[in-house]
This record gives structure tokens, sequence and C-alpha cells, in this order.
């Protein structure tokens, strides 16, 4: 699989191909347009500067994938609950890459004295609906078709885990 660290600037260009290619080619970020590299700047630093982790695995060939976590909802009592994402470069999918951003996800998460990590999935997302079942998430919520993307109706699956 390759090396596990912390983001650094070097890799936000990996981060936003992998990122825009999510956009353009699955259901799996709710977004048309392709995000800038200034706009994965501004979130990692945001991310960072609140004390959340931005985690990349990477190969030879460079970013393989990216996770992260924060804020859930901005109100002061959900302080405890995060919501994350994990984004595996496409050539690199099934090679258990996604699993281990996730399993680091879950630590860091922990680490932080974090109570829930909350994820939301599209609907026909199967590989990660299982992928988060198998780590202990359970579903807890869908709402039906919320979003609205290549010309048809999406539904999105809250599934949640709770920490030790």
């Amino acid at each position: 699989m390759g090396l596990l660290t912390d983001a650094t600037e070097d890799d936000l260009p990996g981060i936003l191909a992998i990122f825009n290619d999510v956009i353009a080619t699955t259901t799996a970020v709710y977004r048309e347009e392709p995000a800038s590299l200034e706009e994965r700047r501004a979130w990692m630093q945001a991310r960072v500067a609140a004390g959340y982790p931005v985690l990349v695995a990477k190969d030879a060939q460079g970013v393989t994938g990216f996770a992260s976590f924060g804020e859930f909802r901005a109100w002061p009592c959900y302080r405890l609950t995060v919501e994350h994402s994990v984004h595996v470069r496409a050539d690199a999918r099934g090679q258990g890459i996604g699993r281990t951003l996730l399993e680091a996800v879950v630590a860091r998460a922990s680490a932080l004295g974090k109570h829930v990590l909350v994820a939301g999935i599209d609907g026909d997302n199967a590989v990660s609906l299982r992928l988060h079942q198998r780590l202990g998430f359970e579903e807890v919520g869908r709402f039906r078709e919320v979003g609205h993307k290549f010309g048809r109706w999406l539904d999105l699956i809250f599934l949640q885990r709770l920490l030790p």
C-alpha cells in the first residue's frame, strides 16, 4: 500500500487530482464543478488549524488516497462528533488503501477524545457502505433523493460509529 502520513503542502496536487476525479466520475461527492488548488489548500489549512488531521496514503506514483474529518455541526454540544471522508485514486481502489485510511481516521478521532464518527455515503456506493459496516459503522439514517447529479436523484445514507 505504501506510506501513510499527515498531508503536507506538497501533497495538495495529488489530493486535488483525486478529489476532482471523484467529482467528475462518481456520486461519492455531491458536487459538479471541480475544485481549485486554492480551495483545497484553504480546506486543508482550516482542518489543520482546527486540530483535525488530513492523512494521505502514497506509493511511488504519488498520493493514492486521502482522508480527513472535521466538525459535524457547528453547535458547541456537537463538539465530540466528527464527520469524515475517505477518497482513493481510481487506479488504486480495491487494494486496502481505503480501509487503512479509515482505520487511521478512527484511531485519530479516538485519540482526540471524539465520541462519534459520522459518515455520509451515497446510497449507490456499495463498496464504501460495506467497508464502513465491516469497520463497525451502522446505518442510522437514509435521506431519499436529497442530491441530484448525472441527471438522477441520489439517496444519502448516514452511518455512525461510537468510539471507545
